[in-house]
């Protein structure tokens, strides 16, 4: 006889396909353009199963926006400024496929309808950019008087600039979306760091993690 999944891991790959589908939808139509029925149908499940897991359409949106981090997280111990620069190099590559982070870069322009201001997606990815610089500035390749926090600000806004454009002239691909990452950082390291630590940097797509498309989990 076969085994019986346990209650808590099927909610939990239940929860995970509602995510994977929704974002699906939230990359295809938006906020505005997407629905609960749409969400539903697209993940095969019915809309019980849909609000059992989330209240509404902005409580999904809010989980999509929240866990966008999870994909962009080195793996392999870089810290300081390389860890920086890593966690844009992986959202970089990772937007090229992964649905979730699609789904976020398109509900950046709406999520005044579904998040307050004090838990938006620039302040989450400042904060987490924040971390990275100070660490570096305490590791001596940031220079001493660089205001840190004002500089994740820069790097996040440049970023979303960066796919907003990518989108525009390389269609929705985005194909050159990491060249654009790599040259924004080009543009703003002799200003931020001190010249031994940029050539300790590396870019490229070797920076991000090979798992950056890897199907979701709970």
């Amino acid at each position: 006889m076969a085994k019986r999944e346990p209650k808590q891991e099927r909610s939990q790959r239940t929860r995970a396909v509602l995510v994977q589908a929704a974002a699906e939808v939230f990359a295809e139509s938006g906020f505005a353009g997407a629905s609960v029925n749409k969400i539903a149908n697209r993940a095969g499940l019915t809309l019980g199963a849909l609000y059992f897991h989330f209240e509404n359409k902005e409580a999904v949106a809010r989980e999509i926006v929240r866990m966008q981090p999870t994909f962009a997280t080195p793996v392999d111990g870089a810290e300081g400024l390389q860890r920086a620069v890593d966690i844009t190099l992986i959202w970089a590559y990772g937007l090229l496929r992964n649905p979730v982070l699609v789904a976020g870069a398109r509900l950046v322009a709406e999520q005044g309808d579904f998040m307050g201001p004090e838990e938006n997606s620039h302040r989450q990815w400042a904060a987490i950019l924040a971390d990275a610089l100070r660490s570096a500035q305490a590791r001596r390749e940031v220079r001493s008087g660089v205001d840190v926090e004002a500089v994740a600000r820069l790097v996040v806004n440049a970023s979303t600039g960066a796919q907003l454009h990518a989108f525009a002239e390389s269609g929705p691909g985005r194909g050159d979306l990491p060249y654009r990452i790599e040259e924004m950082w080009r543009c703003l390291l002799p200003a931020l760091a001190v010249p031994s630590a940029i050539k300790r940097l590396e870019f490229g797509e070797g920076r991000a993690r090979p798992d950056a498309d890897a199907p979701m989990h709970a």
